[in-house]
């Protein structure tokens, strides 16, 4: 009967979270996507408490209870500026608990097998489970195990780094080790004969030496990927975290772990594939630590900055009959969102045509833009992809660009040895009139010099994006 309950539960929770996945690729129907994760999320641990083997219900509840508590807390505290962070320390407690999963399973089947045939047979639960396996299941059991604490070890410290680089805590340039991918090349090789070694002897050594071995792949590998890939390196991590899940599911014989984990891990990987495409990159070389790299010296750039007030934007806004208005960190650094929506209902109601141009690899997760502006009302149909829009800045009398650096960046297209050569960008630069909204004169997040705020009709307005731009709705008459 539990048994039965507990697939039954695990059916309609797999369901769900598929529901929810779909509904979280549009912005109307993500806020009920992620009640379909909640609901789906609380019967899969109400059913797994409730279903065979379950015991320690005092400690089960109570670790729910802190868990809930410390989550609370968290999401309270944490701005919308650092979610990107936040996502990032999340994928590394699920790397770190496939790691405890999968030595918690060797240590079980290790004291499984220590005992006569007679005391495996009174077993139950897990260890009972593991008591009627086979050699060839043992086998391929230690395989499980070992791909899951592999997984969730590279996970574990690819999202530290991660975290780091994102938090401003660890450098955002890309950094190496002498010796670079050959370093992590002989860690992989150490790791695929010490599974050789686990296979045939299930030795507590070869996991833990295996297990430092992908340790160190994940730091190298994150070390060795520049900032302008970070929103790759997030949903790529969050596909690692998906295997890893899915893995400790083989593992654990648990059928939701593995369809949940498979779930996370293929979207996680498609959306990197589609952000590296979006960007030029080549998958690969982004996920083995950024292969390749520029082939010469940037090109120069000439000119000056020359900068405008708040007099001077309002004044071209309030002559302009399009708007296009392009959002990236920057403006949610400073919680402008509320003040841009504002500003898009006051030239609206004035006749003016106004849209959003969105990158794909806006800010530092992806659809970091899109959460922000559905925050502040901002209409659906205004917010438009780059594909959408890129070919109107010609007839566009001004674009606002605020707080973006790369996914305006011209030397994409114009200097080849630029770091993001090639990458499609919003080419705002044809428009009539830019005004860029921006603290001041240094590089974005990468570090790359931006030609475009030299050019001759572009203005730079320099400050803080939301004083800027409540400086500019009392000039909107």
């Amino acid at each position: 009967m539990e048994f039965g309950f507990t697939t039954a539960a695990y059916v309609v929770a797999a369901v769900l979270f598929i529901l929810s996945l779909g509904g979280l690729s549009g912005q109307e129907s993500a806020k009920r996507a992620v009640w379909y994760g909640i609901v789906g999320m609380a019967l899969a641990v109400a059913a797994t408490l409730v279903g065979p083997g379950a015991g320690l219900w005092w400690l089960s509840l109570l670790l729910i209870l802190g868990g809930g508590i410390i989550g609370w807390i968290v999401a309270k505290k944490v701005q919308m500026t650092e979610m990107p962070q936040l996502v990032a320390a999340m994928h590394s407690l699920v790397g770190l608990a496939a790691v405890f999963v999968g030595f918690g399973t060797h240590a079980e089947l290790a004291r499984v097998f220590a005992m006569d045939e007679a005391a495996r047979g009174a077993l139950t639960g897990f260890a009972g489970l593991l008591a009627h396996k086979s050699p060839v299941e043992v086998s391929i059991l230690r395989v499980e195990t070992f791909l899951g604490v592999f997984i969730g070890a590279v996970t574990f410290t690819g999202s530290v780094i991660a975290f780091g680089k994102l938090a401003g805590k660890v450098t955002s340039a890309a950094k190496k080790l002498p010796g670079g991918h050959a370093l992590n090349a002989g860690a992989a090789l150490i790791s695929i004969v010490l599974l050789v070694v686990y296979l045939q002897s299930g030795s507590t050594l070869a996991l833990i030496v295996m297990t430092l071995a992908a340790l160190f792949i994940g730091y190298h590998l994150i070390m060795g990927i520049g900032g302008a890939d970070m929103p790759v390196v997030v949903s790529m991590l969050n596909s690692y975290s998906g295997w890893a899940a899915a893995a400790i599911g083989f593992s654990l014989g648990n059928d939701l772990l593995i369809v949940v984990g498979a779930l996370v891990g293929s979207s996680g990987a498609i959306l990197s594939y589609i952000m590296c495409k979006a960007m030029n990159r080549s998958f690969v070389s982004v996920i083995l630590g950024g292969f390749g790299g520029t082939t010469g010296p940037a090109m120069e750039v000439t000119g000056e900055q020359i900068a405008i007030d708040a007099e001077g934007v309002a004044a071209a806004l309030n002559d302009a009959d399009s708007v296009i208005i392009v959002p990236g960190y920057g403006m949610a650094v400073a919680q402008a969102q509320q003040s841009v929506s504002e500003l898009t209902r006051k030239l609206r109601a004035k006749g003016k045509e106004v849209r959003f141009a969105i990158h794909p690899v806006a800010g530092r997760l992806p659809g970091h833009m899109n959460v922000l502006l559905a925050e502040a009302k901002v209409p659906y149909d205004i917010v438009l992809e780059m594909d959408e829009i890129n070919e109107d800045f010609p007839s566009t009398d001004v674009v606002i660009v605020i707080g973006s650096n790369d996914i305006v960046n011209p030397a994409a297209q114009e200097d080849p040895n630029s770091p993001i050569a090639g990458m499609p960008v919003l080419e705002v630069w044809k428009a009539k009139q830019v005004f860029v909204s921006k603290r001041g004169q240094g590089t974005g997040y990468s570090g790359i010099e931006n030609p475009l705020f030299y050019k001759d009709n572009t203005r730079m307005f320099y400050g803080d994006a939301k004083k800027s731009v409540d400086q500019l709705l009392p000039m909107i008459d």
